[in-house]
């Protein structure tokens, strides 16, 4: 148990640092529960999309509403943010889903800065913990919350929460339930540091560790030669974003929602990475021991859409 001032428990004053919509609905249940959140940091604006429109976070367009300060710095060594940060004489910091804190940052606070991590730490470190377990077929996952320190993932366990990866779950499926399930363990963990009565686990590394490195778009792409099971984790691991890819008549296509085929006469007359279609229902792609029918697909320079409409409109 962490022993920190019991005053300063009941008055907890919050910092909240974090970026995409992932990150909103912990902010808003601190909200509701009337924690007072001092500010808000996140990333700086930028522009977005074929018009270049500068577009806020989804975090500092929830701050925005609640009238939350929000800071947005690009330098977190900068001694003007260091300050600014400082005068907020925050008891706590929480991150969900934001970049790297560095010790100025993270050892400010008299409480410390706890994180969530959607995995059940220490397994699956890293920026892609939801990719990389449906990726590797895993059948169970979770989130977890713990605080800094130097070593990226690897602080003390406060709290942690499991949750079920269903066989056709893709990562916007699973994100969407994480991320729900998520904002109630910050709102335990920050229950809990307010009552001054939390646990505080070294994570067991006495275990084969599995990580989650930054996937880039160049790794997405699809190897036809492996077995079935995991090209089809592979793809669901992707979906939506950034979204596993083949090649077909020269063009990028990217797979978002594909099923699992047996071996069929049809496929067994294909190489890996060949294809057959009528060209009005399906596309099925063969792999090493059966095939992937693609449901949902995105040509190069076109739009999403589903099989029977991308068939209508090109010739494979």
């Amino acid at each position: 148990m962490q022993l920190i001032n019991h005053e300063s428990m009941k008055d907890l004053r919050i910092i909240y640092m974090g970026t995409p919509d992932f990150a909103v609905p912990s902010l808003e249940i601190l909200i509701e529960n009337g924690f007072n959140v001092v500010a808000a940091i996140t990333a700086p604006d930028k522009p977005k999309g074929r018009g270049q429109k500068v577009a806020i976070s989804p975090v500092k367009d929830c701050a925005v509403k609640h009238n939350i300060p929000v800071l947005q710095p690009t330098n977190l060594k900068s001694p003007e943010f260091i300050n600014e940060l400082r005068s907020y004489n925050a008891s706590l910091q929480i991150v969900v889903a934001f970049r790297m804190l560095p010790e100025a940052v993270w050892n400010m606070p008299e409480i410390g800065t706890f994180n969530l991590h959607a995995s059940l730490l220490p397994q699956y470190r890293g920026a892609a913990p939801i990719n990389w377990a449906i990726i590797n077929g895993e059948k169970e996952t979770g989130v977890t919350t713990f605080f800094l320190k130097h070593e990226i993932d690897t602080g003390k366990i406060i709290f942690q929460e499991r949750e079920p990866i269903r066989e056709d779950d893709t990562v916007g499926d699973l994100y969407a339930r994480l991320m729900q399930k998520g904002a109630k363990l910050v709102l335990k963990t920050v229950q809990a540091i307010q009552r001054g009565d939390y646990p505080q686990m070294d994570q067991n590394e006495d275990q084969e560790l599995k990580s989650a490195p930054k996937i880039f778009r160049e790794t997405c792409q699809i190897n036809w030669n492996q077995p079935t099971d995991k090209i089809y984790n592979f793809i669901r691991g992707l979906s939506p974003y950034p979204a596993a890819w083949t090649e077909i008549n020269g063009k990028n296509l990217k797979l978002y929602l594909v099923k699992k085929l047996a071996m069929n006469n049809e496929l067994k007359a294909l190489s890996p990475g060949d294809y057959a279609s009528d060209g009005k229902k399906y596309l099925h792609f063969h792999t090493q021991d059966g095939g992937i029918d693609v449901k949902e697909l995105q040509i190069e320079g076109k739009r999403k859409m589903d099989i029977e409409e991308f068939l209508r409109g090109n010739k494979v």
